[in-house]
C-alpha cells in the first residue's frame, strides 16, 4: 500500500505540481486549498504525509498544524510546512507547534519529494 500525501495550499499551480509528483512517486494524493479543509481530509481520512502551506486562508498551516498535534489520534502524520515565510524565527514556531520538517518557497520539487521521503523514513515518537 502506497502512503498517501495531503497537499494543502492556497496556490493551485504549486498543488498541480506537487500533486502531479508526489502521483508520479507513487503516493496516493489529496489536494485542499485552505486550513478548514485539511482539518476535514484529515478527520475523515488521515494522511502519512501533509505538505502544509502556512499562509492560507481559514486557518493557516500553523493552526492546522497545532489542532493535529493538540489531537493525540494524528500523532503519527507527518507535517511539512511549506512557506514563503523563511525567517528562523517562522522555521522556529513551526518546528515548535509539532512540523517534521520546514521548506522555504521556491522551492526545487526535488527537494520536496526527497523531504516525503525522509520523514517517512523517520519513525515518529510514541
Amino acid at each position: 500500500m502506497s502512503a498517501s500525501v495531503l497537499i494543502a495550499d492556497d496556490d493551485p499551480n504549486i498543488s498541480r505540481a506537487l500533486g502531479f509528483l508526489m502521483r508520479q512517486e507513487g503516493y496516493d494524493v489529496r489536494i485542499v486549498a485552505d486550513g478548514e479543509q485539511a482539518l476535514a481530509a484529515v478527520s475523515s481520512d488521515p494522511p502519512d504525509v501533509i505538505l502544509l502551506d502556512v499562509m492560507m486562508p481559514k486557518g493557516n498551516g500553523y493552526d492546522v498544524c497545532r489542532a493535529l498535534r493538540a489531537n493525540g489520534s494524528y500523532g503519527n502524520i507527518r507535517i511539512i510546512m511549506l512557506t514563503a515565510k523563511g525567517g528562523e524565527a517562522d522555521q522556529r514556531v513551526g518546528m515548535e507547534l509539532g512540523a517534521n520538517a520546514y521548506i522555504t518557497k521556491p522551492f526545487a520539487i526535488i527537494d520536496v519529494v526527497s523531504c516525503v521521503q525522509s520523514v517517512l523514513s523517520t519513525r515518529m515518537p510514541d
